[in-house]
C-alpha cells in the first residue's frame, strides 16, 4: 500500500498536539522521572517497577497484564529475549473465532491491542543524545534522530517501539526493491513500506491516458509519482498530509531524480486544479487505528476512500481518469459492502470504464490459526478506472 499506507501515519487523521506526558517512579529511595515517548499513542504507565537480568518471564508478563510497566536496567540483549517470551506467553490466548467476519475481525483486533498493550510494558531508558546506558545496547542515536528528531531530555519508550525504529532505520538505510519501479524506495519511520508490491505493478501495467499532468493523493514513500514519472508523465504532483510522509517522498524521489519532475505538496487529499489523470491509493479498511502506522491500513467510515471519490470529479481535465487502488478485504470482513462503494462512485458523477484485478500473496491466509484467514485468502486487489459522466 502506500500514501498514508505507506506512511505509518500518513493518513488522513489530523493528529493533536498534547503537552509533553511525564513518567515518575522510585529507585530505592530516590523519586525519578522522563518524559514519555510513544510514537504509538500508548498512555504513560501509572505504575513503574524496576527490572532486571533476574526477572523471569513469567513474573514479567503477569506484573504487564495487572498494568505495571518494568523499567529496564539489566543487559540490552536479555530484554529482549524477556520480550520474546512474553509475546510467545501472550500469544497462548489466540483470538475466538466470531459468528461472522465482521465479529472475528473485531475479536482479532480486540487481541492485538491487548497484547500490544502487555508487551509495551517493557521500558528503556534514553538519554537526552539517544544514548542507551545498558550493557550490550547498540547505538541507536542516528536511528533514534531519524524517528524523532532531536533529542529532547531523557526519556521512557517500550523496547518494543524501540525495535521498530532500529527496523525501520535498516529499511531507510538498505530501501525495499519495488519490481514495477525497477529500483528500491526507502521508506523512513513511520511511513508504511511499499511491500504490498501488487498494487505497484497494477499502476505499472495499466493503459496510460494521455497525460502530461498527474496527481498522486496520499503519496506516502512517493513510489506511484515516482512509477508515473518513469513511464512518461511529464509533471506529477504528489500529496500528503503527514511531515514525515512529505520529507520521505522527496528524499526518494531526489534519489530516484526525478525530483525535477514531480513536486511533492503538502494537502488535505486534492492540490489545486484538475489533471488528466488522478491516482489514489487510500487506506482499505473502514475501522479504527490504533496507532500513527495503522492509519495506513485503517480509515475510519472509509473518510479517505470517499473524501477522494467525492472530490475527484472536480479534479479531472475532460476525458480523464481518475485511478482507485483499492483491496476488497473489507468486502470479505462485511466492513463494507460492493453496494455502498458503487453508489458513491455514481452519486459522485463517475462512471467505472474499466477495473484490473490481481490476488495477493498472503502467507497467513494458509495459516490455521489466522482468524482472518478466508478473507485474506479471497482478497483482491484491483485498480479502477473511473471517468466524470
Amino acid at each position: 500500500m502506500q500514501g498514508a499506507r505507506e506512511i505509518a501515519g500518513s493518513r488522513k487523521q489530523d493528529m493533536v498536539m498534547h503537552e509533553p506526558a511525564f513518567v515518575s517512579w522510585n529507585e530505592g529511595e530516590q523519586s525519578c522521572s522522563a518524559r514519555w515517548r510513544s510514537e504509538w499513542g500508548a498512555p504513560p504507565p501509572t505504575r513503574v517497577a524496576i527490572a532486571d537480568d533476574s526477572m523471569t518471564a513469567d513474573a514479567a508478563h503477569r506484573l504487564a497484564c495487572e498494568g505495571t510497566a518494568l523499567l529496564w536496567q539489566g543487559d540490552f540483549q536479555n530484554a529482549r529475549q524477556l520480550l520474546n517470551a512474553m509475546a510467545r506467553r501472550a500469544d497462548r490466548h489466540p483470538p475466538k473465532p466470531g459468528a461472522s467476519p465482521t465479529e472475528s475481525f473485531h475479536f482479532h483486533r480486540q487481541t492485538q491491542s491487548r497484547r500490544a498493550r502487555i508487551l509495551g510494558m517493557l521500558l528503556v531508558a534514553i538519554e537526552d543524545d539517544y544514548a542507551i546506558r545498558l550493557r550490550r545496547a547498540p547505538d541507536l542515536r542516528q536511528a533514534c534522530t531519524e524517528a524523532y528528531g532531536p533529542g529532547e531530555g531523557r526519556a521512557l519508550v517500550s523496547l518494543r517501539e524501540l525495535l521498530g525504529v532500529i527496523g525501520a532505520h535498516e529499511w531507510r538505510k538498505n530501501g525495499i526493491e519495488v519490481p514495477a519501479l525497477g529500483d528500491r524506495i526507502h521508506p523512513h519511520y513511520g511511513v508504511f513500506s511499499p511491500i504490498r508490491s501488487e498494487y505497484a505493478a497494477l499502476v505499472a501495467d495499466a493503459p496510460l491516458p494521455p497525460c502530461t499532468l498527474a496527481f498522486d493523493i496520499g503519496t506516502g514513500t512517493g513510489v506511484l509519482a515516482a512509477i508515473l514519472a518513469r513511464r512518461g508523465v511529464p509533471r506529477v504532483v504528489a500529496t500528503d498530509q503527514d511531515p514525515r510522509a512529505l520529507a520521505c517522498a522527496r528524499e526518494n524521489l531526489h534519489r530516484l531524480e526525478l525530483s525535477d519532475r514531480v513536486e511533492v505538496l503538502q494537502a488535505d487529499l486534492f492540490p489545486e486544479g484538475k489533471a488528466q489523470l488522478v491516482v489514489c491509493n487510500p487506506p482499505w479498511v473502514p475501522a479504527r487505528p490504533t496507532s500513527p502506522l495503522e492509519q495506513a491500513i485503517y480509515d475510519p467510515e472509509s473518510r479517505m476512500l470517499y473524501g477522494f471519490l467525492t472530490g475527484l470529479a472536480a479534479h479531472l481535465e475532460p476525458d480523464g481518469e481518475g485511478w482507485l487502488l483499492l483491496s476488497d478485504l473489507a468486502e470479505h470482513l462485511e466492513l463494507r459492502p460492493r453496494t455502498e462503494l458503487l453508489a458513491t462512485i455514481e452519486q459522485a458523477g463517475l462512471v467505472v470504464i474499466g477495473k484490473t484485478d490481481v490476488r495477493p500473496h498472503h502467507p497467513r491466509s494458509s495459516d490455521q490459526a489466522d482468524p482472518l484467514r478466508a478473507a485474506r485468502a479471497a482478497e483482491l486487489t484491483s485498480l479502477w478506472r473511473l471517468k466524470s459522466r
